[in-house]
C-alpha cells in the first residue's frame, strides 16, 4: 500500500483537532482498556488537552465538545478547527504508537541474513563489514547512508512506530545525517552513535579513544541544535542523542568510564547490549575479571540508571536482575532476534511480574527481520508459549495485554517519555496510530457478525467491548502494516494511506 510522508513535516502547523473515535490502550501491565465512544482534542502543539466520553445525544460531538470545553477553559481558534469522525466504520480504533526500543538503522540491509550463525560470529561476518561502509571517505558515502537510513524511517513510520531508539555506526557524519531524517520525516527517535574503541574481530571497525569522544560530542551538538528547528517550541524534542556503548566485549575500561561520565555531564540516556548470547557472557566475565557479573560491568562504570536501555538481557541471573531493578533501567526483548540468531528464550514474564523489571520491546534489525513492532508483539507472545513447554514451576506466558504494553506504555518508561506517550491521557502527546481492520488488502477478514455495532452512540451492541477486544487479538495476531492507515507523530499526520474511509469536517457543525 502507497504512503506518502511529506518532507519537513515537523515544522508544519497543525489546527485544533478534535477526534470521534474508539481508543485502545494499556495504561496498566496485564490490562487493555477499550474506551468506546470517546472524543479526543489534541491542540495546535500536538497534545491532548481534551479527553472524555461523548455522553450527550442531544447534542453532535462538536456542540458537546464546544460546551464541556468552554467549561474548561479550553482555548480553541474555531476558525482553524477539524472534526474527525472515526466511528462511521465499525473496523477503525486508534492505539498508541508503538515504541522500538533497539533497532541498528545501519543494518537495515542486512535483514533477513544470517540466521546460520551464532551472535559472535554473525557479527563477524555480516554485520561489521556492513557497517563499515558507512564510514568510507568514499564521496557515495552520505550518499548510501541517506538511502539506508530513508528507507528504515519510512518503513517503521508506516508500521506505526512513532518513537524508536536507534543504534547508528562509529560515524558521526552519517549519524548527524540520520538526525536530521529524523526530523524530516517526523518521527520522535533517539539518536545512537556506536562507540567502541576494541573490535579485534574486524579492527578496521573501531575508533581511537579520542575519536570517538570527540565524534560523540560532534552528534551531541548537531541533535540539540535540530530540536529548535521542529516546531520553535522549547517543550518539544523530537530527536535526542543516546550513549551508546556498543556492549562491553568492543570497549575498553576507559572509554566506558568516560561515556558514563559523558551521560551523566549532558544528562543523556543510555543504550546497550546485555547478556544475549552465552558465548558473549563468558567473553564478558573473563575480559571484566574485576565486575561481579555482565550487570555489574556497566555499573562499575556508571552506566546504570532510569534511563539506560538493556537489549536482550535473555541468560540474567537474579543477582543481575537485582541490580537492574535498584538502578531502575529497563529491558528491551528482541523475541525475533533471540530467536533468529539462536541466542535464547528471555523468560519476559518473570521479569515483569516477579523481578519487576520494566521491559519494553525492539525490533532489533537486522538480527530481527521485522520492521514492525506489531510482529515483534506477537513474537513475543509464541516465544513465550515455546518457552512454557519446558518450564516448571511457574508460567511464563505472554498475554496480548503484556505484549501492547512492552510496545507502547512499557517503552515510552523505557524512554523516560511515560508523561509525553504511551497511552491516552490529557497532557501527553498525540502520538498515535489508527488502526483498520477493514483496510484495501487487509490480511484480516472481518465477518458482520465480529464486527463492532457501527450505531455506537444510543442503542450500543451490549457485546460491543468483546468485539473490539476480540479484533484487537485478531490485529495482533493476523494483522500487519496494511492495517495500519494512518499516523501521528505529535499531533501531525507522518504517514496517511490511500485508504480514505473517515470523514473531515473542517468548521462546528
Amino acid at each position: 500500500m502507497l504512503f506518502r510522508s511529506p518532507p519537513t513535516i515537523t515544522s508544519r502547523p497543525v489546527p485544533y483537532t478534535l477526534y470521534h473515535a474508539t481508543l485502545v490502550h494499556t495504561p496498566k501491565l496485564g490490562e487493555i482498556e477499550v474506551l468506546v465512544d470517546y472524543l479526543v482534542g489534541v491542540n495546535e502543539k500536538g497534545i491532548i488537552d481534551f479527553l472524555r466520553p461523548y455522553k450527550d445525544g442531544s447534542a453532535s460531538p462538536t456542540e458537546f465538545f464546544k460546551s464541556e470545553a468552554s467549561k474548561d477553559n479550553i482555548s480553541v481558534d474555531y476558525n482553524h478547527f477539524r472534526f474527525v469522525d472515526l466511528l462511521r466504520l465499525p473496523c477503525l480504533f486508534l492505539v498508541p504508537g508503538f515504541i522500538d526500543t533497539h533497532i541498528h538503522a545501519s543494518q537495515y540491509p542486512n535483514v533477513g541474513i544470517g540466521s546460520e550463525l551464532p551472535l559472535l560470529d554473525w557479527l563477524k561476518d555480516y554485520t561489521f563489514a556492513l557497517e563499515n561502509k558507512f564510514t568510507s571517505n568514499s564521496k557515495d558515502k552520505l550518499a548510501f547512508a541517506k538511502e539506508v537510513y530513508q528507507k528504515v524511517i519510512s518503513k517503521t513510520l508506516a508500521n506505526g512506530t512513532t518513537c524508536a531508539s536507534y543504534f547508528t555506526t562509529i560515524d558521526a557524519e552519517t549519524t548527524n545525517l540520520f538526525a536530521d531524517l529524523l526530523v524530516k520525516n517526523g518521527q520522535r527517535g533517539f539518536v545512537g552513535k556506536v562507540c567502541m574503541d576494541c573490535n579485534p574481530a574486524f579492527p578496521v571497525y573501531e575508533e581511537l579513544y579520542d575519536e570517538c569522544i570527540k565524534s560523540m560530542d560532534s552528534v551531541i551538538r548537531h541533535c540539540n541544535g535540530l530540536n529548535s528547528k521542529c516546531t520553535g517550541e522549547n517543550d518539544t524534542m523530537m530527536v535526542k542523542p543516546i550513549v551508546t556503548p556498543r556492549f562491553a566485549p568492543v570497549c575498553t575500561s576507559k572509554l566506558l568510564k568516560k561515556l558514563g561520565a559523558m551521560a551523566k555531564k549532558h544528562r543523556l540516556p543510555v543504550q546497550t547490549h546485555i547478556s544475549e548470547n552465552k558465548d558473549e557472557v563468558k567473553l564478558v566475565n573473563d575480559m571484566f575479571p574485576d565486575s561481579d557479573n555482565y550487570a555489574s560491568v556497566y555499573n562499575d562504570h556508571d552506566l546504570l540508571g532510569p534511563s539506560t536501555i538493556l537489549a536482550h538481557a535473555i541468560h540474567l541471573d537474579k543477582e543481575e536482575c537485582q541490580i537492574i531493578r535498584e538502578k531502575n533501567c529497563s529491558i528491551s526483548h528482541c523475541p525475533l532476534s533471540n530467536t533468529f540468531i539462536t541466542s535464547g528464550e528471555a523468560p519476559v514474564k518473570k521479569y515483569l511480574y516477579e523481578e519487576k523489571l520494566n521491559v519494553s520491546l525492539g525490533t532489533d534489525i537486522s538480527g530481527g527481520y521485522e520492521q514492525s513492532i506489531l510482529g515483534v508483539a506477537r513474537s513475543s507472545i509464541m516465544v513465550s508459549h515455546h518457552l512454557a513447554m519446558d518450564t516448571k514451576g511457574y508460567d511464563p506466558r505472554v498475554t496480548v495485554a503484556d505484549a501492547l504494553y512492552m510496545a507502547t506504555a512499557g517503552g515510552a518508561r523505557a524512554c523516560r517519555l511515560e508523561e509525553e506517550v504511551g497511552t491516552f491521557a490529557v497532557g501527553k502527546k498525540f502520538d498515535v496510530q489508527l488502526i483498520d481492520l477493514d483496510s484495501h488488502g487487509s490480511n484480516v477478514d472481518m465477518f458482520e457478525f465480529q464486527k463492532p455495532s457501527k450505531s455506537v452512540h444510543g442503542d450500543q451492541d451490549p457485546e460491543h467491548e468483546r468485539k473490539v477486544l476480540q479484533m484487537i487479538h485478531r490485529w495482533v495476531f493476523s494483522g500487519d502494516d496494511r492495517n495500519c492507515v494512518k499516523v501521528w507523530c505529535n499531533g501531525r499526520v507522518v504517514v496517511d494511506k490511500v485508504d480514505h474511509k473517515w470523514v473531515y469536517v473542517d468548521s462546528m457543525e
